[in-house]
């Protein structure tokens, strides 16, 4: 299965919302896609589908394929803490994730590619693997070389999100991963326990 590079609007209207962040096309058509998408008439979904949903809305929030969230959520349940929280945790500490909550890309699909074109270092280091799990202390740059990419530079100017757990200095284009962000930290509208209660089925 390869990773999902359509319309992403289509899938923010499947889940009832801007899952990818601000979308003026959502906007217009906040209703399901599809030629009958207006007018669809949808019966009560099973316990089953609202957590499958769940899932896919998670997957698909966070660019990451069956294999990798089974794998963060295998991971997260051998972990001390709730499962759910510990879950979204691990999402949000990816390279990708951090540099899209940094303000260097504006999209997560952008920010996995800005760290797969080598554009990014980690404490000093450059790495290009978009799910490399960052931690406490790790220090996030954009590569000297890249530094003047417009791409960037227009990113940057145009972030204005501030995170708790996170820092970042414009000036030389560094930011700090402080620490794992708390549920409460974490503004993506997900409800986790359905995924968990999905997995332990």
């Amino acid at each position: 299965m390869a990773r999902y590079t359509g319309p992403s609007t289509r899938i923010a209207r499947k889940f009832g919302e801007a899952i990818f962040g601000d979308d003026k096309a959502f906007e217009k058509r906040n209703y399901p896609p599809g030629q009958h998408g207006m007018a669809k008439k949808r019966g009560k979904k099973s316990e089953f589908a609202i957590q499958l949903m769940e899932k896919q809305k998670a997957k698909y929030s966070y660019g990451i394929l069956e294999k990798q969230f089974r794998g963060l959520f295998k991971k997260a349940s051998a972990t001390k803490g709730v499962t759910g929280e510990v879950l979204l945790q691990l999402c949000e500490a990816r390279l990708d994730n951090v540099v899209f909550r940094m303000g260097i890309a504006p999209s997560r699909r952008g920010a996995r590619q800005i760290v797969s074109h080598r554009h990014v270092t980690v404490n000093g280091e450059v790495v290009n693997i978009p799910s490399y799990h960052l931690r406490p202390g790790d220090k996030v740059a954009v590569r000297e070389k890249s530094k003047s990419l417009e791409a960037i530079e227009r990113s940057l100017s145009n972030s204005s999100h501030v995170y708790e757990w996170i820092t970042w200095n414009n000036d030389i284009k560094e930011g700090t991963f402080v620490s794992v962000p708390a549920r409460l930290q974490i503004p993506e509208n997900i409800k986790e326990q359905l995924i968990v209660e999905l997995y332990n089925k």
